[in-house]
């Protein structure tokens, strides 16, 4: 999950909800508003709703590259077998 930079300036922070035995119950997005005393720490690593489509887009790129290796490399394992 990414901290989201929105077009008025707040940032969705990605927040994790757990058990009191450390199970994950939900993975969520809180926001915190220009301002807010925690709003300078995420600013740096936030990513705006265009950069993080490209980013998305980009990786599904590289996936089918690596699918393709890995596809690749399961059938050099079963010929091997």
């Amino acid at each position: 999950m990414y901290v989201i930079r929105l077009a008025d300036g707040t940032l969705r922070v990605p927040q994790s909800l757990t058990s009191e035995d450390g199970r994950l119950i939900g993975n969520a997005y809180v926001e915190v508003q220009p301002g807010d005393p925690d709003y300078d720490q995420w600013l740096p690593e936030a990513l705006t709703e265009e950069e993080l489509a490209e980013r998305r887009n980009q990786w599904e790129k590289e996936n089918d590259e690596l699918e393709r290796e890995f596809l690749a490399f399961k059938a050099r394992q079963e010929e091997e077998a």
